[in-house]
């Protein structure tokens, strides 16, 4: 496939050949406001689109945000997707220097993955941020193997190795093969709650009595409530840290 990769440039009505690409609950998230509400203006040239050439349909998009970090590549916050999102935004609104560039996303088209296309993009992401001047890419990884071991903590999940020493977790995988660090667990990295009857209208599911609810695309299991009429999902991510 013959590939134009290059920053999104006005080109977000090609974005519609993308969708589908993750379960609903995972739309939910407020803190996904503050960015995809705004790159188009605030950070168009830290968004990669894949275009095929001999049909002209998007294959892949990638996000990244630039911010200001000083604390250590060693251990990272935390608070993962959410703190990359909301340090981006707020340093967008500063003024402030940014230092160093969080990854965010990297899509494929639903009937392209398994191609290689992610390892494709990865590279263009890290090429592109070089290009941008910066040195350290950061990415809080959600690792895509982890839902069928939902229920494994994800600090043994992010330690567990294939026979040739790389990770098991494809998409740590990939990271790794293109030169990243596994720093750290960002055990908070996404949270966001809603009633029962909005975890029904997502999920599908009854939500029906209050402990944990496996949810299909979940790396770990929802905490539902029914007394307090409210469940929450705390996604765990893995940093890891690309030296460009």
């Amino acid at each position: 496939m013959d590939l134009d990769i290059a920053p999104i440039a006005g080109r977000t009505e090609l974005f519609d050949s993308l969708d589908g690409g993750w379960p609903e609950f995972m739309t939910k998230d407020p803190t996904g406001v503050f960015y995809y509400r705004h790159f188009e203006e605030f950070w168009p040239e830290f968004t990669l689109l894949a275009v095929d050439r001999a049909t002209g349909r998007a294959v892949a998009k990638a996000h990244a945000v630039p911010l200001s970090y000083t604390g250590s590549l060693d251990l990272l916050p935390e608070t993962g997707w959410d703190w990359a999102i909301r340090t981006a935004a707020l340093d967008r609104l500063s003024g402030a220097t940014p230092t160093i560039v969080s990854a965010l996303e990297i899509m494929i088209r639903p009937d392209l993955r398994g191609t290689g296309l992610s390892s494709v993009m990865l590279g263009a992401m890290r090429d592109n941020v070089a290009k941008l001047g910066f040195t350290d890419l950061i990415a809080p990884v959600r690792p895509s193997g982890k839902t069928a071991q939902i229920n494994e903590p994800i600090d043994a999940y992010a330690r567990q190795l294939r026979g040739d020493g790389l990770p098991a977790d494809p998409w740590l995988r990939v990271h790794v093969r293109a030169g990243g660090r596994i720093v750290n667990v960002a055990h908070t990295s996404m949270v966001y709650g809603g009633t029962l009857d909005q975890w029904r209208s997502w999920t599908g599911l009854p939500f029906a009595e209050t402990g944990p609810v496996e949810v299909p695309g979940a790396l770990t299991p929802i905490h539902c409530d029914v007394a307090q009429n409210h469940a929450v999902y705390v996604e765990p991510n893995i940093w890891i840290h690309h030296r460009l």
